[in-house]
């Protein structure tokens, strides 16, 4: 196909679009797609939320710490006062690091921070930069918690429907737990259900059975 040529619309053939084939499939198709694909994203992670993903990527080794932004990096650590108190150890700690692996040849294929977090340890690293390490951990556990609250979220819109309005939250706390770990409920047999039911000691028939 010519991408300079001029784009003829399959459904209306005989009619003059006025643009190229690179212009359609550039603009038309490829950038339409991450509109939608932004929009999406936006509509599912907040302010906050995006802003803690693009600090977290500071924090990768791949390109040999190309992205390794230490600014970002106290920036995330600011989230999290509790754990990070003191910003200027961390961020001496932080350029000490960042000197430390660029000049360490085991640190220069890493591609993601799994990978980085168990050569620290191998590397003994991890106590010599505690705080940074710190930093690693969370990097490693907070897109996964975030991703399941989001999960969370977008269940809520689907089991608290409008019949199941005014459930308890004991109730709609165990229907999220059901909808949301779908897969590992479904290992779970009818046979195992029913005995945990029959083992019950408090149900609500046992104790009218008791009353009368």
């Amino acid at each position: 196909m010519d991408m300079g040529s001029d784009y003829v619309n399959p459904k209306k053939t005989r009619q003059r679009t006025g643009i190229n084939n690179e212009h359609h499939y550039r603009i038309d198709c490829f950038f339409a797609v991450l509109d939608m694909l932004v929009e999406e994203l936006n509509g599912r992670f907040n302010t906050t939320n995006s802003e803690l993903l693009c600090c977290l990527y500071a924090l990768s080794p791949s390109g040999h710490f190309v992205h390794f932004n230490d600014e970002k990096l106290l920036k995330l650590a600011q989230f999290y006062p509790d754990d990070f108190k003191d910003l200027t150890i961390l961020e001496h700690e932080l350029h000490l690091y960042l000197d430390n692996v660029t000049h360490d040849t085991r640190f220069a294929s890493l591609e993601n921070i799994g990978d980085m977090a168990e050569l620290m340890v191998t590397t003994k690293k991890h106590t010599s930069y505690p705080l940074v390490y710190q930093l690693v951990k969370l990097a490693l556990t907070l897109p996964v918690a975030t991703a399941t609250v989001e999960r969370c979220f977008s269940a809520m819109k689907i089991v608290k429907s409008a019949l199941r309005n005014k459930i308890s939250d004991d109730f709609m706390n165990h229907s999220l737990i059901c909808y949301v770990e779908k897969e590992l409920l479904d290992r779970i047999s009818n046979e195992v259900i029913v005995k945990r039911f029959h083992e019950v000691k408090d149900r609500r028939g046992m104790k009218r059975k008791v009353v009368g």
